[in-house]
């Protein structure tokens, strides 16, 4: 047997299923759309593609940093490098010229880029005061004293005495000079060395002894005896006067005497007639017939 159940709906119940399916029907709903098969495709391509870009670019790592093109820190490190080694080269006698293949091979930078290469060649090396190019396209160092021994050395000390050119500075003959050291040893009676009190900087002079002059003792000793650090000219001058010596009156700076200007006369300048035939005011000249008319008489 089967039973069929009865259904009986309260009319409570009946009446609030209307007022929810009315409530339902009047407000709006936004129905989401779905996306089509062939968009997604698509986005889902350009998404691997972009991923395997971005997988395929180099990674910035220090093994490949050097290669790179790099900025200018490293562009001028590099320089920097090749210049201290073309200095050493110089200073211990190595004065053949060099490429640029085999400059980077010394210094150990053959992974340098060709960008960089290429602004060493046409720019950097160049232009560089320390480094000079050969006709043949190679390069050394260039010091700023052209002197290879002690001779050389001893001859430019004397031209600058000779001349009134002063001291050389111990740093650039040390630049300048293969071997320094030594040759300064064997050199120690011909050079005379003089701290610059501003920086502490050794200049080196040509030992003159011709010019050399025997003074007494004694006066050495007055010599260094008097302080004068402390007085300036005018008291200087004013104790030689105390003293009775007047050797020192006509010496010293000068006062530059300014000229006295001439003083602008106010008359007005009065324009003098010319005196030119002065004597003939009187005569009237017609040159039409060739005739002189003098007070009333006339001369043909």
């Amino acid at each position: 047997m089967t039973y069929t159940p009865l259904l009986k709906m309260d009319p409570a119940l009946l009446r609030e299923r209307e007022l929810f399916r009315k409530k339902a029907l009047a407000t709006p709903t936004v129905e989401k759309k779905k996306k089509d098969e062939s968009s997604y495709k698509d986005d889902s391509k350009k998404k691997a593609k972009s991923s395997s870009s971005v997988s395929a670019a180099p990674k910035l790592e220090g093994s490949n940093y050097k290669t790179m093109a790099g900025s200018s820190s490293y562009r001028f490190g590099v320089l920097a490098r090749i210049v201290r080694h073309m200095k050493s080269r110089h200073q211990e006698g190595d004065d053949h010229p060099l490429t640029l293949d085999e400059i980077l091979d010394e210094t150990n930078q053959l992974d340098v880029g060709n960008k960089i290469k290429q602004w060493l060649q046409t720019e950097a090396l160049q232009n560089n005061p320390k480094i000079e190019c050969t006709m043949d396209g190679k390069y050394i160092f260039k010091p700023v004293y052209k002197i290879k021994d002690k001779k050389s050395l001893l001859r430019l000390l004397k031209q600058h005495d000779l001349k009134g050119l002063g001291g050389i500075f111990l740093e650039d003959v040390q630049e300048s000079l293969p071997h320094c050291e030594r040759a300064l040893k064997s050199l120690a009676q011909e050079i005379l060395y003089i701290i610059r009190p501003t920086d502490k900087k050794k200049i080196l002079f040509y030992n003159d002894r011709t010019a050399t002059l025997d003074v007494d003792e004694e006066f050495v000793k007055l010599w260094r005896a008097t302080a004068v650090d402390a007085m300036d000219d005018a008291k200087i001058e004013e104790y030689l006067e105390k003293q009775g010596i007047k050797s020192m009156q006509d010496h010293g700076p000068r006062k530059p005497i300014v000229p006295k200007r001439k003083k602008v006369s106010q008359k007005r300048r009065q324009f003098k007639k010319p005196r030119d035939n002065e004597h003939l005011a009187d005569v009237l000249e017609t040159y039409e017939d060739n005739t002189l008319t003098q007070k009333g008489v006339t001369i043909k």
